[in-house]
């Protein structure tokens, strides 16, 4: 219950003034705006009456009235309120870096699409041709440079033994000179003519015994193949050459004559072995001898590495065909890239709400196509004052409220809370980010409000938070309980201060923790902007007021 009670207060002598009374400092003032303007309203009526009757001659009384009221237990939420506009989760504007004719798109406005679905298709058919030349060209480029890796490589061309090199490390070569002998000794062919009934008689594979002129040692071999031509031999004798392979024992060479028996028939005359292969190899180009790769007598597989040559004129050749390559690689990659554009997917998921393009109509490069907002949830910014703002954290629910969406409350809880504040005039602001994943009738765009509880006290004891002043001193009638605890401070006339140890606060009340108890009769000076007016009007707009502590003591 509140009464109002008309007590008379002597005006005191700043100098008289208590230090705990002493102005606030900045913040102080900032928190207790509302205290302040009251306390204030109750000054300016006191230099009003001084102005009024007679000024500073000597101790002047006025009346003032006090508001009392007894300490009784409520529930305090304190909290922190605001307001914002809704966003998408995210949201993406959607253009084209090609022109040409929209070919496709298969989408409406309000539709919901996935990520990477395919949204528009513009005709490519320029493009295509470029690939295609781009292809080409590349192909071109890696034949090149595989010649030229080849050419620092003399190889065997067929397989044997290297039976001459005519080369050491360090040599120059040119182009076309000759690098190596090789040949294959292993198998060595005797040609030799057969009547040419008999020939045709012979079939490849078949054996055959070779005798060698000379030493008259006889040898196995294999018929490889038959002449289909008749040839006149000796005495006109008609005859057709049957190659035989005899493996050699280590001592043929291609002097060595011979004659052969197949099947019991004896040839018409003698022949002379010869190597089964031999090749002369070059150098395709000039350079450096760097490695031998088969040294001299050693076995070369066909294809394989004899000579490695290397050189300033060959590495030139190879870098050029390396850096040709590589460029026609990057042609290739750049107009497949521009295939790409001509496709255009959907960079999230979410809900068209802008079709700007339909099928058929033709586009210039850099048009916005479409928008996509994502919905799965939403966010609001809120900017908190930096007095306030290490009260809020990471996870904090918040309660929401829409003007467009009457009777229903929304959960919020805050994802962010950024560093980088906003300076206007001498107060500085942090954003503030909160998420809202139930959005059912929300919609991006609305003006929503926004509260975040800090602190709750239920069942708390409590008085008006203009009935503390500065110092945690509160104001209380002489007959209240704890009165016995009064401190050594000046009060008006049947009114004692006590000490208090303060909690959870909202705009109206302040939790009490000690230093009062129920029944305690608190009294202080209320807000009235009405008497404020009036006052402020008596003084004709040029007056000076003195701010007042809530509870009656001066502030200084």
């Amino acid at each position: 219950m509140r009464e109002t009670i008309e007590k008379t207060v002597t005006e005191t002598d700043e100098e008289s003034v208590p230090a705990e009374q002493k102005p606030p400092k900045k913040n102080w003032l900032r928190r207790h705006r509302k205290a302040v303007i009251a306390a204030a309203v109750v000054v300016v009526a006191v230099v009003a009456v001084r102005v009024l009757f007679g000024g500073n001659r000597g101790e002047d009384t006025t009346q003032t009235s006090y508001v009392e009221e007894e300490a009784a237990e409520r529930n305090i939420t304190s909290s922190l309120s605001g307001s914002g506009t809704l966003q998408p989760a995210n949201s993406y504007t959607v253009t084209t870096l090609v022109e040409g004719e929209v070919l496709s798109a298969n989408f409406e406005e309000s539709d919901v699409v996935e990520k990477d679905t395919v949204l528009y298709e513009i005709d490519s058919s320029d493009v295509s041709s470029n690939i295609e030349r781009s292809q080409i060209s590349l192909n071109q480029a890696q034949r090149a440079y595989e010649d030229t890796i080849e050419q620092r490589y003399v190889k065997a061309s067929v397989a044997g033994t290297v039976y001459t090199l005519s080369v050491e490390v360090g040599d120059e070569v040119s182009a076309g000179q000759t690098i190596a002998t090789i040949r294959n000794t292993s198998t060595m062919d005797l040609v030799v003519p057969f009547p040419a009934d008999d020939a045709k008689t012979f079939y490849v594979g078949q054996s055959a015994t070779v005798t060698l002129d000379g030493s008259f040692e006889t040898l196995s071999g294999t018929v490889k193949s038959i002449s289909g031509t008749d040839l006149v031999g000796t005495g006109n004798m008609i005859t057709r050459n049957v190659t035989i392979a005899v493996s050699n024992p280590g001592g043929l060479s291609n002097t060595q004559a011979a004659t052969a028996v197949i099947n019991g028939i004896g040839c018409a005359g003698s022949g002379t072995f010869s190597y089964q292969a031999e090749a002369t190899v070059t150098a395709s180009t000039a350079g450096t001898v760097t490695a031998i790769n088969v040294p001299e007598g050693s076995y070369a597989a066909k294809d394989q590495i004899i000579v490695t040559l290397g050189g300033e004129d060959i590495e030139k050749m190879l870098q050029q065909a390396q850096e040709t390559l590589r460029t026609s690689e990057i042609s290739m990659e750049s107009t497949e890239d521009q295939l790409d554009n001509y496709t255009i997917t959907a960079p999230i998921s979410g809900t068209i709400v802008d079709k700007e393009y339909q099928a058929g109509e033709k586009v210039d490069s850099g048009k916005t196509m479409c928008i996509i907002y994502d919905l799965s949830y939403l966010e609001m910014t809120l900017n908190i004052d930096e007095l306030d703002i290490s009260k809020v954290q990471v996870g904090q629910t918040v309660t929401i409220t829409a003007d467009a969406v009457e009777g229903r409350t929304y959960e919020g809880v805050i994802t962010k809370v950024s560093v980088a504040g906003t300076t206007t005039g001498s107060v500085t602001s942090y954003p503030v980010t909160v998420r809202i994943d139930e959005t059912d009738g929300l919609l991006p765009g609305m003006n929503v409000d926004a509260e975040i509880v800090l602190e709750e006290a239920e069942n708390a004891l409590s008085i008006p938070n203009g009935a503390v002043a500065r110092g945690n001193l509160v104001l209380i009638t002489a007959d209240s309980p704890s009165a016995v605890n009064a401190v050594e401070q000046e009060a008006p006339e049947g009114y004692v201060y006590v000490a208090v140890e303060t909690g959870v606060s909202d705009d109206d009340y302040i939790q009490i923790l000690s230093g009062l108890q129920a029944g305690d009769k608190v009294a202080y000076i209320p807000t009235s902007s009405g008497g404020m007016g009036f006052m402020m009007g008596m003084m004709g707009g040029g007056g000076m007021a003195v701010a007042m502590e809530p509870g009656g003591g001066p502030m200084g």
